[in-house]
């Protein structure tokens, strides 16, 4: 079903011709031209979602991943797991409603499930904060995590975040650090984590939740640094430039499954995820089973050594003479 909360203006000739749809299938004409026409359409339709997705900016795709509408971390939750059994607090602070936690199942595997949450309206994005954690909820999901691993529970996270909250009462109470509590810890549990990036993944928001076995993206979402506002703010002292800095950033799921910054893209629906909650659901739980399935099989050992080892690997890079082949010199 065609939703119109938000059209991006790229989307413009798909509700354009939506629209032609819906108003022929409305008329209830049952002739034959009529019913070959409606297909046409539908074909053409289909066609048409199938080539702007193929070609979406990096600027685009991130709109994509702030689409509202776009399946957030409790919509998957009822159409992914069952038996969510929600965790509050963090035995320190409050209750950060940014970040969910609690116990689930996932097919025949009880899991813990960490991931933010911003609201699907302006009443719960307030009490969310947009979707912009606190260090009491790294703090709660460090705890959630820890609890995982002495059980031996497989944890499942999911990024969804512009970036940590950056407000002076975060900073009082140790955002910093807090963040980089919940990366080392997370570095050295000794059960399968899977996180996945169902949106927006900008910055230390989102590695304080991000340091897996397994790190996957859906086809539309992006996984950066810094938003692509925040980058343009520094490089060009204007927000303006937001575009420019998504091209720079290389974002998207394609660069960073080339990179190896990420190890699988989940494909979305024709349309992106906005479209089709429910087939992006199913793809989603596919995927997460078909990952802990093969996590499970390691031991603890091996998780840790082997994620230690795959975070190592990341970022290195040539410069100068070296990025166009120039002979290495002997140190």
């Amino acid at each position: 079903m065609a939703r119109t909360l938000q059209q991006l203006a790229f989307e413009q000739p798909i509700y354009e011709l939506e629209a032609r749809l819906a108003k022929l299938e409305a008329a209830g004409d049952e002739n034959l031209a009529a019913g070959e026409e409606i297909r046409r359409l539908r074909r053409e339709l289909t066609d048409l979602k199938k080539k702007i997705y193929s070609q979406l900016e990096p600027w685009q795709v991130v709109q994509v991943a702030r689409h509202p509408e776009r399946p957030m971390t409790l919509d998957y939750i009822e159409l992914v797991f069952d038996d969510f059994v929600e965790l509050h607090g963090d035995r320190s602070f409050g209750d950060d409603r940014a970040i969910r936690t609690g116990f689930a199942k996932l097919g025949e595997y009880k899991v813990m499930l960490v991931g933010h949450q911003k609201g699907n309206n302006l009443k719960d994005r307030i009490a969310c904060n947009y979707g912009c954690a606190h260090p009491e909820g790294y703090r709660k999901a460090i705890n959630r995590m820890k609890m995982a691993a002495k059980y031996g529970l497989p944890i499942i996270t999911f990024i969804d975040t512009p970036g940590a909250y950056p407000g002076i009462g975060a900073e009082e109470r140790g955002q910093a650090q807090v963040i980089a509590t919940a990366m080392f810890e997370m570095s050295r549990l000794a059960c399968p984590v899977v996180t996945v990036v169902i949106g927006e993944g900008g910055s230390g928001g989102a590695l304080g939740i991000g340091v897996a076995d397994k790190v996957a993206m859906l086809e539309f979402a992006y996984y950066s640094v810094i938003s692509p506002e925040g980058c343009a703010g520094i490089l060009w002292k204007d927000a303006a430039y937001a575009q420019q800095a998504a091209q720079a950033l290389k974002l998207t799921s394609k660069d960073l499954l080339r990179f190896g910054v990420v190890d699988d893209v989940i494909e979305e629906p024709i349309g992106g995820a906005h479209r089709d909650h429910h087939q992006m659901a199913s793809r989603l739980k596919m995927y997460l089973i078909r990952a802990v399935r093969e996590l499970t099989q390691k031991s603890p050992e091996q998780l840790v050594e082997e994620r230690y080892e795959k975070f190592r690997r990341m970022g290195p890079f040539l410069e100068g003479p070296l990025a166009v082949g120039a002979p290495a010199e002997t140190a």
